[in-house]
């Protein structure tokens, strides 16, 4: 058991034949307590500050934890994310590859169709001008044709006659 300040100043000492100086003892005796209990004040501050430390440690210590909790979870939360957002991505890919597919089916299919369209109307455009240089020959054949001069001799004679006969 720890010696109290009330100890030492209760403490007596026996007396010899030429002992030590009654009055030197008791002024060091009570040098000594006040030293003591100095001492003991310090001490019980520091315990004071020690328990304030303590209880500080344990509350930065519990908030470490909780960080440390947190950032876990957020960690494992952007991982969540990154892993949605992969296949989001794929899909987005997938999708705009059916679409370009689509696309360019489509794009394939009309432009068949265009060229097929222009094949034709080349073939109609060539019978259209065969037809039409038929057309145009016919109608030269027409007019080089004898029929005309006769026609026009005939219409002259037909003239002279009427002239003649108006005379």
């Amino acid at each position: 058991m720890p010696l109290t300040p009330l100890d030492i100043h209760n403490k007596e000492f026996g007396r010899g034949f030429r002992g030590y100086d009654e009055d030197e003892v008791n002024e060091f005796l009570d040098q000594v307590i006040k030293d003591y209990e100095l001492v003991l004040r310090e001490k019980k501050i520091l315990e004071e500050k020690a328990a304030d430390l303590e209880q500080r440690i344990h509350h930065f210590s519990s908030i470490e934890d909780t960080l440390n909790k947190s950032i876990l979870i957020a960690q494992e939360a952007a991982e969540e994310v990154k892993r949605n957002a992969q296949k989001e991505a794929k899909l987005i890919i997938r999708e705009a590859e059916k679409n370009a597919d689509r696309i360019i089916n489509e794009a394939l299919v009309k432009s068949r169709k265009v060229s097929f369209d222009i094949e034709e109307l080349k073939k109609q455009s060539k019978v259209f001008r065969t037809r039409f240089r038929m057309l145009l020959e016919a109608q030269l054949d027409m007019l080089s044709n004898d029929d005309w001069d006769n026609l026009m001799e005939l219409e002259e004679s037909q003239l002279l006659k009427h002239e003649e006969a108006s005379l």
